[in-house]
């Protein structure tokens, strides 16, 4: 993995103005450059380029989406991103339609990624804290994990054919922040996939 493109998903808001994910993409994309690798970064909350965006992803040969947790989902900024310019893919640049032949129409449905060979990591920030996941006593989760939760950003990825790396993630971050711990942290996630 040479190269890797980094999308900052945050979405502004008056209690949460986005320093936390702009700061991990700040330390993703300084360790990765200081490892040789060469990185994009785009942020959806600010202007895009559906070509462009493509061609981001094709060029890529790994993807890190950063992205708080909103409402147990992702910014309706990154929704409207991955409307247009997903979408925009199905025409062969991130998939060949949704894997299926007039031969067997009912099999092999999601599987025809144009990106295989390419990785992919979540990167997020929680409200929530750790203890909230993988705990059936919790009252939320019920003993769902993260990755549980982020399911369907694991399938649209895995829709164009890549591979899950390992999630990161950070809790608690607006009540009980441990901001220095989760950057120590996230250095060694960084370096036990990438380096």
């Amino acid at each position: 993995m040479n190269n890797v493109l980094i999308i900052n998903a945050h979405h502004e808001y008056p209690f949460s103005r986005g320093q936390l994910n702009a700061s991990l993409v700040e330390r993703a994309k300084a360790i990765l450059e200081q490892n040789e690798y060469t990185v994009r970064t785009i942020k959806t909350d600010a202007s895009w380029n559906i070509e462009q965006e493509l061609e981001n992803h094709i060029w890529a040969d790994a993807i890190i989406l950063q992205t708080p947790v909103n409402w147990m989902s992702v910014p309706w900024t990154f929704k409207k991103y991955m409307d247009e310019v997903y979408t925009a893919g199905m025409g062969g640049a991130l998939c060949k339609g949704d894997g299926r032949t007039a031969e067997e129409p009912k099999k092999n449905y999601g599987a025809g990624g144009s990106l295989t060979g390419k990785k992919y990591m979540l990167s997020l920030t929680f409200n929530a804290p750790a203890e909230a996941f993988d705990e059936p006593d919790e009252y939320l989760f019920a003993g769902k994990s993260v990755d549980d939760l982020l399911f369907p950003m694991h399938m649209n990825f895995r829709f164009f054919g890549m591979e899950a790396l390992q999630t990161f993630a950070c809790y608690d971050v607006m009540k009980n922040a441990d901001i220095e711990n989760d950057f120590i942290h996230f250095e060694a996630h960084l370096k036990k996939l990438f380096i």
